[in-house]
């Protein structure tokens, strides 16, 4: 069983980490102790053990160090065309300046979307595994509708980076362009609606 742990913050909010079950911590805040009654707690805490359960902190980490390790050569690769390859001046099949300034400028931004999308798909999946686990989705259901208004109304100060973590976007008050492709969460309402259809615990 993962540690538990409160951290004195007014946003009403929780997070698991650790990079397997053996090396786990859940953790909750102040805010959220104060605001959901004990059987949305446990929605909130069932799907935070499923995330341990099934290793997402590993799997999110493994994404980012591959999205960051493809921005890296894909900087480098932007480079190329203003120093130039061995064979640029005299070998026809040398790839073309444009391409690879094109392919070195989207290679980054794929990666990034691809790693956004693999948190959105595992937060779905806790919570249908927390779902299961208490036979009922409707107190997680209850829980995130609060944690949705919440979460605009108290601010946090976390770093984008440690944003993905939370059961619900600590920091949804911000305003983003292209805000659902670039959303480490999935649709709030989305995430409701599946809770309450049930269909996954079949």
């Amino acid at each position: 069983m993962p540690r538990l742990y409160v951290t004195p913050d007014r946003q009403p909010n929780a997070f698991a980490t650790g990079r397997d079950p053996a090396h786990a911590a859940v953790a909750v805040t102040q805010g959220i102790l104060e605001l959901l009654t004990w059987d949305e707690l446990k929605g909130v805490l069932a799907h935070e053990l499923a995330h341990v359960g099934n290793r997402d902190i590993l799997v999110t980490s493994i994404a980012a160090v591959v999205a960051t390790g493809i921005s890296y050569l894909a900087n480098m690769l932007m480079w190329l065309p203003f120093f130039g390859t061995p064979s640029s001046h005299d070998d026809e099949t040398a790839p073309a300046p444009l391409g690879l300034l094109v392919t070195a400028l989207l290679a980054p931004l794929a990666a990034t979307i691809l790693q956004l999308a693999l948190s959105r798909s595992r937060e779905f999946e806790a919570d249908a595994a927390g779902d299961r686990l208490l036979g009922d989705g409707a107190p997680l259901a209850r829980a995130l509708a609060k944690l949705e208004r919440a979460v605009h109304a108290v601010p946090m100060a976390v770093g984008p980076a440690q944003a993905v973590k939370y059961i619900v976007n600590p920091l949804a008050g911000r305003h983003v362009s292209f805000a659902a492709l670039f959303s480490t969460h999935p649709p709030m309402a989305e995430r409701i609606a599946r809770l309450a259809s049930g269909g996954w615990r079949s």
